[in-house]
Protein backbone atom coordinates (compact mmCIF):
# COMPACT_ATOMS: atom_id res chain seq x y z
CA UNK A 1 0.00 0.00 0.00
CA UNK A 2 1.21 3.38 -1.12
CA UNK A 3 0.33 6.83 -0.96
CA UNK A 4 0.01 8.87 -4.26
CA UNK A 5 0.96 12.29 -3.30
CA UNK A 6 4.67 12.62 -3.82
CA UNK A 7 5.56 15.17 -0.71
CA UNK A 8 5.27 12.00 1.18
CA UNK A 9 7.79 10.33 -0.03
CA UNK A 10 10.50 13.23 1.16
CA UNK A 11 9.36 11.78 4.64
CA UNK A 12 12.43 10.64 6.92
CA UNK A 13 12.76 7.01 7.16
CA UNK A 14 13.21 3.87 5.23
CA UNK A 15 10.57 2.68 4.11
CA UNK A 16 8.39 6.43 3.32
CA UNK A 17 4.66 6.09 3.04
CA UNK A 18 4.48 2.52 2.25
CA UNK A 19 3.49 -0.61 3.74
CA UNK A 20 3.28 -4.35 3.30
CA UNK A 21 1.20 -7.23 4.73
CA UNK A 22 1.13 -10.69 4.11
CA UNK A 23 -1.48 -13.00 3.31
CA UNK A 24 -1.51 -16.60 2.86
CA UNK A 25 -3.31 -20.04 2.34
CA UNK A 26 -2.73 -23.71 3.01
CA UNK A 27 -1.72 -25.59 0.47
CA UNK A 28 -4.79 -27.25 1.48
CA UNK A 29 -7.97 -25.02 1.18
CA UNK A 30 -11.49 -24.45 0.15
CA UNK A 31 -10.29 -21.71 -2.68
CA UNK A 32 -7.89 -23.89 -4.52
CA UNK A 33 -6.41 -26.63 -6.00
CA UNK A 34 -3.44 -28.19 -4.01
CA UNK A 35 -1.56 -28.72 -7.54
CA UNK A 36 -0.75 -25.40 -9.47
CA UNK A 37 -2.28 -24.68 -12.88
CA UNK A 38 0.02 -25.76 -15.90
CA UNK A 39 3.02 -23.89 -16.71
CA UNK A 40 1.35 -24.22 -20.40
CA UNK A 41 -1.73 -22.27 -21.41
CA UNK A 42 -4.39 -24.70 -23.40
CA UNK A 43 -3.15 -24.75 -27.14
CA UNK A 44 -6.57 -23.19 -28.40
CA UNK A 45 -5.75 -20.12 -26.14
CA UNK A 46 -4.46 -17.14 -27.89
CA UNK A 47 -1.32 -15.79 -26.37
CA UNK A 48 -1.62 -11.93 -25.33
CA UNK A 49 0.19 -9.38 -23.53
CA UNK A 50 -1.05 -8.35 -20.41
CA UNK A 51 -4.21 -6.42 -20.05
CA UNK A 52 -5.53 -4.52 -17.74
CA UNK A 53 -7.95 -6.45 -15.64
CA UNK A 54 -11.71 -5.19 -15.83
CA UNK A 55 -13.74 -8.50 -13.94
CA UNK A 56 -14.41 -9.50 -10.45
CA UNK A 57 -16.11 -9.02 -7.64
CA UNK A 58 -17.41 -5.28 -7.34
CA UNK A 59 -15.07 -2.67 -5.89
CA UNK A 60 -15.82 0.66 -4.30
CA UNK A 61 -14.23 3.48 -6.81
CA UNK A 62 -12.57 5.77 -4.70
CA UNK A 63 -11.07 3.15 -2.09
CA UNK A 64 -11.09 -0.36 -4.03
CA UNK A 65 -13.11 -1.71 -0.68
CA UNK A 66 -15.92 -4.01 -1.67
CA UNK A 67 -18.64 -2.20 -3.25
CA UNK A 68 -22.08 -3.34 -1.86
CA UNK A 69 -23.69 -0.29 -2.67
CA UNK A 70 -24.07 1.06 -6.37
CA UNK A 71 -24.84 4.42 -8.19
CA UNK A 72 -29.02 5.08 -8.57
CA UNK A 73 -28.72 6.14 -11.75
CA UNK A 74 -26.27 3.94 -13.54
CA UNK A 75 -26.43 0.80 -11.83
CA UNK A 76 -22.80 0.34 -12.56
CA UNK A 77 -20.42 2.72 -10.21
CA UNK A 78 -19.87 0.58 -7.25
CA UNK A 79 -18.93 2.10 -3.59
CA UNK A 80 -18.26 1.02 -0.32
CA UNK A 81 -20.72 3.78 1.07
CA UNK A 82 -22.15 7.24 0.99
CA UNK A 83 -19.41 9.04 1.57
CA UNK A 84 -17.49 7.68 -1.15
CA UNK A 85 -20.35 7.97 -3.51
CA UNK A 86 -20.40 11.47 -2.70
CA UNK A 87 -17.07 11.99 -3.16
CA UNK A 88 -16.78 9.99 -6.49
CA UNK A 89 -20.05 12.08 -7.74
CA UNK A 90 -18.32 15.51 -6.80
CA UNK A 91 -15.04 14.69 -8.44
CA UNK A 92 -16.78 13.63 -12.16
CA UNK A 93 -19.08 10.77 -11.98
CA UNK A 94 -21.91 13.30 -12.48
CA UNK A 95 -20.82 14.24 -15.72
CA UNK A 96 -19.48 10.49 -17.17
CA UNK A 97 -23.25 9.05 -14.81
CA UNK A 98 -25.01 6.92 -17.84
CA UNK A 99 -22.70 7.55 -20.86
CA UNK A 100 -20.86 4.68 -22.23
CA UNK A 101 -17.19 4.00 -20.38
CA UNK A 102 -13.94 4.05 -22.74
CA UNK A 103 -13.47 1.26 -24.26
CA UNK A 104 -16.69 -0.29 -24.19
CA UNK A 105 -16.41 -1.46 -20.58
CA UNK A 106 -20.05 -1.81 -19.93
CA UNK A 107 -19.00 -2.98 -15.93
CA UNK A 108 -17.73 0.03 -15.39
CA UNK A 109 -15.62 -0.99 -12.55
CA UNK A 110 -12.35 1.10 -13.13
CA UNK A 111 -12.98 4.98 -12.37
CA UNK A 112 -12.17 7.49 -14.99
CA UNK A 113 -10.21 9.73 -11.88
CA UNK A 114 -7.00 8.34 -10.14
CA UNK A 115 -6.64 10.36 -6.95
CA UNK A 116 -7.05 7.35 -5.01
CA UNK A 117 -6.49 3.52 -6.94
CA UNK A 118 -3.81 2.60 -9.05
CA UNK A 119 -5.01 0.60 -11.80
CA UNK A 120 -4.85 -3.40 -12.30
CA UNK A 121 -2.99 -5.36 -14.33
CA UNK A 122 -2.45 -9.21 -14.66
CA UNK A 123 1.34 -9.98 -13.97
CA UNK A 124 2.81 -13.03 -15.79
CA UNK A 125 5.81 -15.15 -14.47
CA UNK A 126 8.52 -16.32 -15.70
CA UNK A 127 11.62 -18.13 -14.82
CA UNK A 128 14.92 -15.90 -14.87
CA UNK A 129 17.53 -17.44 -17.43
CA UNK A 130 20.54 -17.72 -16.56
CA UNK A 131 23.22 -15.17 -17.93
CA UNK A 132 25.52 -17.50 -19.50
CA UNK A 133 23.80 -21.29 -20.07
CA UNK A 134 25.85 -24.09 -18.93
CA UNK A 135 26.70 -25.43 -22.68
CA UNK A 136 27.82 -22.21 -24.01
CA UNK A 137 30.90 -20.45 -24.32
CA UNK A 138 31.42 -16.58 -23.92
CA UNK A 139 31.30 -14.21 -27.17
CA UNK A 140 35.29 -13.13 -27.61
CA UNK A 141 33.34 -9.55 -28.75
CA UNK A 142 31.31 -9.83 -25.41
CA UNK A 143 35.21 -9.71 -23.58
CA UNK A 144 36.33 -7.18 -25.72
CA UNK A 145 33.50 -4.98 -24.78
CA UNK A 146 33.78 -6.10 -21.07
CA UNK A 147 37.73 -4.97 -21.79
CA UNK A 148 36.82 -1.75 -22.75
CA UNK A 149 34.53 -0.99 -20.59
CA UNK A 150 37.00 -1.69 -17.74
CA UNK A 151 39.66 0.41 -19.62
CA UNK A 152 37.17 3.45 -19.73
CA UNK A 153 36.45 3.30 -16.20
CA UNK A 154 39.64 2.80 -15.22
CA UNK A 155 40.36 6.17 -17.54
CA UNK A 156 37.55 7.72 -15.42
CA UNK A 157 38.98 7.11 -12.26
CA UNK A 158 42.09 8.72 -13.45
CA UNK A 159 40.69 11.34 -14.94
CA UNK A 160 38.49 11.82 -11.73
CA UNK A 161 41.53 11.56 -9.40
CA UNK A 162 43.92 13.96 -11.85
CA UNK A 163 41.32 16.93 -10.58
CA UNK A 164 40.40 19.75 -13.02
CA UNK A 165 40.59 23.67 -12.11
CA UNK A 166 37.38 23.85 -10.81
CA UNK A 167 38.48 21.44 -8.07
CA UNK A 168 41.72 22.57 -7.03
CA UNK A 169 40.86 24.03 -3.72
CA UNK A 170 40.06 20.35 -3.13
CA UNK A 171 43.01 18.59 -1.42
CA UNK A 172 44.48 14.89 -3.23
CA UNK A 173 42.46 13.18 0.03
CA UNK A 174 39.06 14.59 -1.38
CA UNK A 175 39.72 14.26 -4.41
CA UNK A 176 40.55 10.43 -4.51
CA UNK A 177 37.45 9.37 -2.10
CA UNK A 178 35.20 11.38 -4.50
CA UNK A 179 36.35 9.58 -7.88
CA UNK A 180 36.21 5.94 -5.48
CA UNK A 181 32.57 6.96 -4.50
CA UNK A 182 31.70 7.92 -7.84
CA UNK A 183 33.07 4.79 -9.83
CA UNK A 184 32.00 2.31 -7.21
CA UNK A 185 28.39 4.09 -8.07
CA UNK A 186 28.64 3.68 -11.66
CA UNK A 187 29.65 -0.11 -11.10
CA UNK A 188 26.55 -0.67 -8.96
CA UNK A 189 24.22 0.95 -11.31
CA UNK A 190 25.99 -0.81 -14.43
CA UNK A 191 25.00 -3.86 -13.13
CA UNK A 192 21.57 -3.60 -11.99
CA UNK A 193 21.25 -1.91 -15.74
CA UNK A 194 22.63 -5.41 -17.39
CA UNK A 195 20.92 -7.63 -14.82
CA UNK A 196 17.51 -6.03 -15.94
CA UNK A 197 18.45 -5.61 -19.45
CA UNK A 198 17.37 -8.86 -21.07
CA UNK A 199 13.53 -8.10 -19.46
CA UNK A 200 13.26 -4.66 -19.18
CA UNK A 201 9.36 -4.84 -18.39
CA UNK A 202 9.59 -6.66 -15.89
CA UNK A 203 8.06 -5.33 -12.43
CA UNK A 204 8.71 -7.82 -9.38
CA UNK A 205 11.73 -9.88 -9.26
CA UNK A 206 11.08 -12.50 -6.68
CA UNK A 207 13.52 -15.19 -5.04
CA UNK A 208 12.45 -15.65 -1.69
CA UNK A 209 14.96 -16.55 0.88
CA UNK A 210 17.76 -17.75 -2.47
CA UNK A 211 19.55 -15.05 -3.93
CA UNK A 212 19.21 -10.98 -2.22
CA UNK A 213 17.91 -7.90 -4.12
CA UNK A 214 19.98 -6.55 -6.58
CA UNK A 215 20.56 -2.88 -5.62
CA UNK A 216 20.20 0.49 -7.70
CA UNK A 217 22.54 2.66 -6.05
CA UNK A 218 25.84 1.68 -3.13
CA UNK A 219 24.01 4.10 -1.05
CA UNK A 220 21.43 3.47 1.62
CA UNK A 221 21.58 -0.40 1.23
CA UNK A 222 20.13 -1.71 4.85
CA UNK A 223 22.21 -4.28 7.01
CA UNK A 224 20.79 -6.91 8.99
CA UNK A 225 20.40 -4.76 11.61
CA UNK A 226 17.87 -2.51 10.10
CA UNK A 227 15.62 -5.55 9.24
CA UNK A 228 13.77 -5.86 12.27
CA UNK A 229 12.71 -9.26 13.58
CA UNK A 230 9.04 -10.44 13.30
CA UNK A 231 6.61 -9.87 16.19
CA UNK A 232 6.96 -13.76 16.61
CA UNK A 233 11.12 -13.46 16.81
CA UNK A 234 11.89 -15.21 13.75
CA UNK A 235 14.12 -13.16 11.37
CA UNK A 236 12.89 -11.43 8.30
CA UNK A 237 14.16 -12.65 4.80
CA UNK A 238 14.10 -10.93 1.37
CA UNK A 239 11.24 -12.28 -0.61
CA UNK A 240 11.11 -10.30 -3.73
CA UNK A 241 11.70 -6.46 -4.77
CA UNK A 242 9.71 -4.11 -6.46
CA UNK A 243 11.33 -2.46 -9.64
CA UNK A 244 11.19 1.11 -10.78
CA UNK A 245 9.89 0.09 -14.31
CA UNK A 246 5.75 -0.54 -12.38
CA UNK A 247 5.94 3.43 -12.19
CA UNK A 248 5.50 3.17 -16.09
CA UNK A 249 1.70 1.36 -15.56
CA UNK A 250 0.78 3.30 -11.79
CA UNK A 251 -0.38 6.52 -14.01
CA UNK A 252 0.65 8.97 -11.50
CA UNK A 253 1.75 11.61 -13.37
CA UNK A 254 -1.40 12.60 -13.97
CA UNK A 255 -1.58 13.91 -10.95
CA UNK A 256 1.19 17.28 -11.71
CA UNK A 257 3.86 15.36 -9.33
CA UNK A 258 5.56 11.42 -9.39
CA UNK A 259 6.04 8.95 -6.61
CA UNK A 260 9.00 7.97 -7.53
CA UNK A 261 11.81 4.71 -6.01
CA UNK A 262 14.67 3.05 -7.22
CA UNK A 263 13.40 -0.24 -5.87
CA UNK A 264 11.30 -1.27 -3.03
CA UNK A 265 12.67 -4.77 -1.20
CA UNK A 266 10.55 -6.70 0.71
CA UNK A 267 11.35 -8.76 3.91
CA UNK A 268 8.91 -11.65 5.44
CA UNK A 269 9.10 -14.00 8.69
CA UNK A 270 11.50 -16.79 7.68
CA UNK A 271 9.18 -18.97 9.44
CA UNK A 272 5.38 -18.07 7.98
CA UNK A 273 4.05 -16.76 11.15
CA UNK A 274 0.35 -15.54 11.46
CA UNK A 275 -2.01 -18.17 11.62
CA UNK A 276 -4.19 -16.65 13.74
CA UNK A 277 -3.66 -13.12 11.63
CA UNK A 278 -5.12 -12.84 8.15
CA UNK A 279 -2.96 -9.68 7.29
CA UNK A 280 0.19 -9.36 9.26
CA UNK A 281 2.47 -6.26 8.51
CA UNK A 282 5.82 -7.46 7.03
CA UNK A 283 8.68 -4.51 6.37
CA UNK A 284 9.63 -3.12 3.08
CA UNK A 285 12.70 -0.70 2.35
CA UNK A 286 12.56 1.89 -0.32
CA UNK A 287 16.31 2.89 -2.11
CA UNK A 288 16.13 5.97 -4.32
CA UNK A 289 18.79 6.39 -7.45
CA UNK A 290 21.97 8.14 -6.53
CA UNK A 291 22.41 11.61 -7.76
CA UNK A 292 25.15 10.06 -9.95
CA UNK A 293 22.63 7.79 -11.51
Amino acid sequence: FACRGAACYRLPGPRGPLCVFRNQLPRRNDTYSEEPPPEEPPPDLPSSPPSRLRDGAALCRVCGCLGPRVCGRCRRAAYCGPEHQALDWRRGHRRSCGQPAAGGDSAGAISEHNEFLFPEYEILIEPEEPEFPADSSIDPEDEQRAADTSKDLKEQEELRATGSAAFQSLDEETLEAMAKHETEEDKIFQIFKERVAAEPEQIIRYCRGGEGPIWVSGENIPEEKDIPDCSCGAKRIFEFQIMPQLLNHLQVDSLGESIDWGTLVVYTCADNCGAGNEYPEEFIWKQDFSAGS
